[in-house]
């Protein structure tokens, strides 16, 4: 019964994970949608200040921190799991001493 339970609690894991990495994606396609646009109009309508330079910079902070978020920290091993793991690390650590 709890192998069961377990394969579920992985399964709902794993379905708000791909929810997370589609969230990105389209996060990721908006911007790249829109980002084009927003130069277009500012080089055609007002050329001589070219403030698209804030939209794409911030928007690109948020990306990137988006990114971050669903797909970087976890390869840099500090994802959602990382204080549970290094709890459990300093437990055994004591454990042994």
């Amino acid at each position: 019964m709890e192998s069961n339970f377990t394969k579920e609690q992985q399964y709902i894991k794993a379905k708000e994970k791909v929810k997370e990495i589609k969230g990105f994606y389209i996060h990721l396609v908006v911007f790249l949608i829109i980002m084009p646009g927003l130069i277009f109009f500012n080089l055609n309508y007002t050329p001589e200040f070219h403030w698209f330079w804030f939209s794409l910079a911030g928007w690109g902070f948020g990306l990137f921190s988006h990114w971050l978020s669903v797909i970087g920290m976890n390869k840099m091993g500090l994802g959602k799991d990382w204080e549970e793991k290094k709890i459990r690390e300093i437990m055994k650590e004591e454990d042994r001493e």
